[in-house]
């Protein structure tokens, strides 16, 4: 560039960095005195306690101090960083982007809410002419269909309205639904025109919803490819202004091929389709990614992310700009920590001071070249360019930088172009290609964001974090525990699937990228597996020992008690540190702790054990999306901060069994102390008991106090009972 003056700057906390290093040195000088400890006891001769239950919670020690371990490398060397979108190139300058949208159910997933995602895309602060917008509807949905037409005709009145008075928030639906939606303009022309258009946009909204009313979803497992470029129509009462004749971004609606013999790969092979679409249509250098529900929430993003990728020191190795997911729908409880806190103001800033983030499946812009791998080279043979990316000639051609952009229209949309498009979103179009294999968003797991970005780092290719003041886009939290744990059982498996593979970063990733950063991936994909094992161990042994009166940890007045003592304290204060210093509060700290346990011993669990009967071939790959239709009750209950317990009984069980087994374990114990003397040795048994109960008090009030419809049943309580009479009977035969 020719301005001296940088597009964006780094920031190191060095207090953070010092904090950090010293924490883990002395926190690791604990662990080896913890270790020396338990593997000392095993060369005894005479042993006060059964072996079996030393060595299970030994190995849980050694889990939990390896999966700590390798946290460790998020806290090394954070950064944050700062841009400067107003020193960038003029627009006609800027490079062109795709903004690719998903979705595919129209019953989970409000056509009216993936619509307001559209829009809000085609109001993006972007040249027009170099914006396109692809909606990939894997429901292949009539009322999808005509919502993209309704929306299209509405943005014809909306995306002036932006401009005109640069309103930020471009969510049609989010701006009418805030008390002072830019209101400062304050002249009356402003509030004239606002009042036209929220009618526009409420004439819009009741056709959406009539549409979903009376008409048919459609099949979304068994129809043809539908490719349609959306052009605006008005009806005969419909004027609007020279002023406001304003050129539109492309809006192209993508229904890819789906036939109940083919396997299509969910949401990957959906983003496929519209990168090979997009590729003969547009294919712009850029592509912003997002899920159906995650609108943009300020129309400066793209702006903001080219800053990285128009950079000439850093682009031509920077794969993608990761903007961090935030949630419009969050209460000042966050009782389901749907911040998602530690993810985006620990372990991305963590990363992005390494190599850069984990690929998000939303919310970021990617450069197309990353997705292509080698083969948009010149000197490719060509038979190895449809060996890898199919028989298109279009598509191949499109590989090239020399390539001229179609720029189709509805009017220029051309029956050959069509045809071809066709033959892309085809479900037999993949056979024999390395689509989601070596180009593409790959297949390997389900949480094909974290597996395809993870190989580009492993390519040599970097990614950068940004996280302004005003968050870039905002989507829907889970506002129930149902909706929680099934989102958390597919992403434990998707996760687990890549730690289990022959891709598992700790193995694949040291020779191909830092050491920390492997670490940092080994981190994230084995954390549902090594937390969900130690935490059933933890919440199970002790309190199974306690009731026979069994000691498994060192006596009060023994020097290892200390060291005991040491790492759970470190551990409970370092994660407060975190959370203080993130804008959190105690009552976020006990969310967080609290979510973690629910999560490991139900979620984590069902999720890891679903990666490894894939892996053995006795189960196939599946995905459900995660429902975003709210229910009023449901979101009353959250609203006041109580939890809803209307789930499955392969959820609610562990958790009562977990709670009926402390608190017995807890009043037993006491009785114990009080009966024999021995506080001594079973103190500290009976404190982990206590601490587990206060975290997880929600449950016990769902189970004994509460009397409303989001408690826990009562036959979920007998069940869970039965359960735990079971394990007690067989736990202390295996004690005895």
């Amino acid at each position: 560039m020719d301005s001296p003056l940088p597009l964006h700057v780094c920031h190191v906390n060095n207090l953070s960095v010092i904090i950090n290093k010293l924490h883990a040195l002395l926190h690791c000088i604990a662990i080896g005195f913890l270790i020396y400890y338990r593997a000392s006891y095993l060369f005894q001769e005479k042993r006060a306690t059964p072996i079996m239950p030393w060595l299970l919670i030994f190995a849980s020690e050694l889990l939990l101090s390896f999966i700590w371990l390798l946290g460790r490398a998020y806290l090394w060397h954070p950064v944050s960083r700062t841009v400067f979108p107003e020193r960038l190139l003029e627009d006609d300058k800027l490079p062109p982007i795709d903004v690719f949208i998903c979705t595919a159910d129209p019953e989970k997933e409000p056509t009216i809410g993936v619509m307001n995602t559209v829009l809000s895309a085609m109001a993006l602060d972007y040249p027009a002419d170099k914006l396109h917008v692809y909606l990939s509807d894997d429901g292949g949905s009539p009322i999808t269909l005509h919502g993209m037409r309704e929306a299209c005709r509405f943005a014809k009145w909306w995306i002036p309205f932006c401009r005109r008075y640069r309103i930020k928030t471009i969510c049609p639906q989010a701006y009418f639904s805030e008390a002072d939606s830019d209101d400062y303009f304050g002249d009356s022309e402003f509030m004239v025109e606002k009042k036209k258009i929220k009618e526009k946009y409420e004439m819009f909204e009741e056709h959406v919803t009539t549409a979903v009313e009376d008409g048919e979803y459609g099949n979304s497992q068994n129809h043809s490819t539908i490719i349609e470029i959306i052009q605006e129509t008005f009806g005969e009462s419909e004027t609007i202004r020279q002023a406001d004749l304003v050129e539109m971004p492309l809006l192209v609606y993508v229904s890819r091929e789906e036939r109940p013999e083919h396997l299509h790969h969910f949401k990957a092979g959906a983003l496929n389709v519209l990168l090979r679409v997009s590729g003969v249509i547009s294919n712009s250098p850029y592509i912003l990614g997002l899920d159906c529900d995650m609108y943009c929430n300020d129309p400066t993003s793209a702006r903001q992310a080219m800053c990285f990728h128009l950079d000439p020191k850093i682009s031509s190795s920077l794969a993608f700009v990761q903007f961090p997911q935030k949630f419009h729908n969050i209460n000042k409880y966050d009782i389901y920590d749907g911040r998602f806190r530690s993810l985006h103001c620990v372990q991305w800033q963590g990363m992005d001071g390494l190599k850069g983030p984990i690929l998000s499946g939303t919310g970021y812009y990617i450069k197309r070249e990353s997705l292509y791998g080698d083969f948009t080279h010149t000197d490719i043979d060509i038979l190895e360019l449809k060996d890898t990316f199919g028989k298109s000639n279009v598509l191949i051609n499109s590989l090239h930088q020399s390539y001229k952009r179609n720029n189709a229209n509805g009017e220029n949309f051309s029956s050959f172009l069509r045809q071809e498009t066709e033959v892309l979103a085809s479900c037999s179009y993949e056979h024999q290609t390395k689509w989601g294999e070596e180009v593409g968003i790959l297949y390997q797991s389900v949480s094909e964001d974290l597996f395809t970005g993870f190989i580009l780092h492993c390519k040599g290719w970097t990614s950068t974090y940004l996280t302004p003041f005003r968050p870039q886009f905002l989507g829907i939290s889970t506002t129930n525990l149902n909706d929680l744990l099934i989102q958390g059982t597919r992403w434990g498996s998707g996760l687990t699937e890549v730690g289990l593979s022959r891709f598992c970063p700790l193995l694949y990733g040291p020779s191909r990228m830092s050491l920390l950063q492997s670490m940092c991936y080994g981190e994230t994909s084995f954390f549902p597996l090594l937390y969900c094992l130690p935490l059933w161990c933890l919440a199970t042994l002790p309190q199974l020992c306690l009731l026979n009166g069994i000691s498994l940890y060192p006596e009060v007045s023994s020097p290892f008690f200390t060291v005991v003592s040491f790492i759970f304290i470190s551990a409970i204060c370092k994660h407060l540190q975190e959370v203080i210093s993130t804008g959190g509060s105690i009552y976020a700290w006990r969310n967080e702790q609290r979510i973690w346990m629910i999560k490991s011993v139900t979620a984590h669990f069902y999720g890891s054990m679903d990666a490894i009967l894939k892996l053995l071939g006795l189960r196939k790959a599946s995905f459900l999306p995660t429902n975003k239709v709210l229910d009023k009750e449901q979101v009353k209950r959250y609203e006041m901060g109580q939890f809803d317990f209307q789930t499955s009984s392969m959820f609610l069980v562990p958790m009562v069994s977990l709670m009926i087994l402390n608190m017995a374990a807890l009043l037993c114990g006491f009785i114990r102390i009080i009966a024999v003397g021995n506080w001594d040795k079973l103190f500290p048994q009976l404190l982990l008991s206590l601490y587990i109960l206060i975290i997880n008090f929600a449950i016990v009030e769902g189970m004994i106090v509460r009397k409303d419809k989001g408690r826990i049943s009562p036959s979920a309580i007998l069940l869970s009972s039965v359960f735990f009479m079971i394990f007690l009977f067989f736990g202390s035969i295996i004690l005895m």
